[in-house]
């Protein structure tokens, strides 16, 4: 997803109204920008925050589950070398197949939920770091990306984003 350039028509405008939605929920645009922006400013990774949590000015984002440094890792690495169908477990025959599917165990229970600070701005939302499409399918998902690890111009350009 993070690479907007070379999706189709039809994912850009699917990942705009995701997006959208989502900072509609939030207070709206610009405060959804404000705070993956805070995400991205923080010293280590938001993931691995020992109280599974993100505190920004203008919202929180909460987890129940702690996530290390090395599973973190194992996301960057994956998420850019994933099948052609955008499976985000690789074949069987990978040596990354049993981290990978332990991470996706690990991680698909945990509930992602952003809240703005002010009641006013919006319900907020939640989300999961995983969709999973079938038994051997599982894909990560849209939100979880581009909160963790889209860069801000390219949420900018989803949201941005007209046919």
């Amino acid at each position: 997803m993070c690479d907007f350039n070379n999706l189709t028509d039809e994912e850009k405008l699917h990942y705009h109204q995701l997006l959208t939605t989502c900072a509609d929920n939030f207070g709206g645009i610009n405060f959804f920008l404000q705070l993956i922006e805070g995400l991205r400013d923080s010293s280590s990774h938001p993931l691995c925050s020992p109280h599974q949590d993100f505190l920004g000015n203008l919202g929180t984002i909460r987890w129940g589950k702690t996530i290390f440094n090395d599973k973190v890792q194992l996301i960057e690495k994956m998420r850019k070398v994933k099948n052609e169908n955008g499976n985000f477990l690789p074949n069987k025959e990978n040596k990354e197949y049993k981290k990978v599917l332990n991470l996706i165990r690990t991680l698909s229970p945990v509930t992602f939920s952003v809240r703005p600070s002010l009641r006013e701005s919006g319900e907020g939302f939640d989300f999961k770091a995983f969709d999973k499409i079938d038994e051997k399918t599982t894909k990560l998902n849209p939100i979880f990306e581009s909160l963790f690890f889209c860069s801000v111009e390219m949420v900018k350009k989803i949201l941005n984003y007209k046919k």
